[in-house]
């Protein structure tokens, strides 16, 4: 048997225990059936209304999704491939973490919104209002039910603004959080399904009502310099980047922050990412790779004509502290955090040495979640930034 974590959190005011993890890891060799049976059977003991599961990329999906299909567990089942797995153990890679609503206090409807290469922002419009319909209907159960929505989108698609802009407008008061699902960087799979059916090219809509007090959040941890590009080229549908101020992408970049072009790597890209303002804020537009043309690829689309700034880091550690102080303020305390971090975030954490201490703040907080390549938040797809949902031990009023 491979080496399982199982974890439940302080119970709620009516002495329930209503969020459940588990975790498992490679470290015994077991095989993706025998890691997802183990998760779900640590679930058994309770009526569960939803279960996500989020598995690395070392696993195939089909696999992963075979199981849960075989186990027949009463609950629907949701699933991703990460860029990295979060644990209240810390982040971990080769695991799959698991986590479970329980029926009493949680109430969800799950909608696959596939082939989104055909994506129409009419049509998802369409779809968030009739599922919210039915959610309506759905949490009636609850005694004073209050509604967020979440979204797994397919990274490769590369249709997150769209979805989320048409599903964010559809939603209206309702708090819409989410996380691109992370790939293996050598081989294309599919990376999410919905009980034991793989999907592809395709994105998961989910709306969850409780009656728990609840908060979404969304944090960065970087500020603007005094250094500004006007992007002059590029291919936005293919998130592409070709010149900034006229000059070749990654020249011009490297020049500004008096570096070589040889000297771009992910940790530059993490350290000071390319960001816009929009709202009053700044927000990520984060560089995923560097190309042998001199060309960025992006994690969001970008236009031509928009004027962005060269950030810097800030204190990665001292605002995930101060977020989760004002949670805990807020909710008192928090019982579970469902998050949604940037793989580049993940980067800057690994060579700062700061994973010890982000490792103490996920287990003091009870944090479950996956590295992602981008988040959703509102009607906005971003980069670079740590975005979820914090549940209180209290019911909500």
């Amino acid at each position: 048997m491979s080496l399982a974590y199982k974890e439940t959190p302080a119970p709620d005011t009516a002495g329930h225990r209503c969020i459940r993890w588990a975790l498992q890891d490679d470290s015994m060799g077991n095989t993706p059936k025998e890691m997802v049976y183990a998760i779900l059977d640590s679930f058994a003991g309770v009526k569960s209304e939803l279960v996500m599961l989020f598995c690395s990329p070392q696993f195939h999906i089909a696999e992963v999704a075979a199981a849960v299909g075989e186990y027949d567990l009463d609950a629907t089942v949701v699933g991703c491939t990460t860029a990295g797995e979060i644990t209240p153990l810390g982040h971990r890679r080769g695991s799959i973490i698991g986590v479970s609503f329980e029926t009493e206090h949680f109430a969800a409807s799950v909608k696959p919104i596939e082939r989104l290469c055909d994506f129409e922002i009419a049509a998802g419009f369409a779809t968030a209002r009739a599922l919210l319909a039915e959610q309506e209907l759905i949490q009636q159960r609850l005694e004073t039910p209050h509604t967020f929505a979440m979204l797994i989108n397919d990274s490769l698609a590369m249709r997150e603004e769209a979805i989320v802009s048409a599903f964010g407008a559809a939603l209206g008061h309702v708090p819409l959080v989410g996380g691109s699902a992370g790939t293996s960087p050598t081989v294309r799979e599919p990376n999410m399904f919905l009980n034991g059916r793989v999907l592809e090219n395709a994105a998961l809509m989910l709306l969850i009502s409780t009656d728990h007090d609840f908060r979404v959040f969304q944090t960065q941890h970087f500020k603007p310099l005094d250094l500004k590009v006007v992007v002059t080229k590029a291919d936005p549908a293919n998130r592409m980047v070709m010149e900034i101020n006229a000059e070749p992408a990654a020249k011009e970049y490297a020049r500004l922050l008096g570096l070589r072009r040889e000297d771009l790597t992910p940790q530059v890209f993490a350290a000071h990412p390319l960001v816009v303002r929009a709202g009053g804020r700044h927000y990520a537009r984060a560089i995923q790779q560097v190309n042998e043309d001199d060309s960025f690829h992006f994690f969001c689309a970008i236009d031509e004509g928009i004027v962005l700034s060269i950030a810097e880091s800030g204190n990665l550690v001292a605002d995930l502290e101060s977020l989760f102080v004002r949670l805990n303020h807020d909710l008192g305390p928090v019982e579970a955090v469902l998050g949604f971090d940037c793989i580049l975030r993940y980067i800057e954490m690994e060579q700062g040495q700061m994973l010890g201490d982000i490792s103490r703040l996920l287990n003091a907080n009870t944090v479950i979640g996956f590295n992602t390549y981008g988040e959703q938040f509102g009607t906005m797809h971003m980069s670079q930034t740590f975005t979820g949902i914090a549940f209180g031990t209290a019911l909500a009023k």
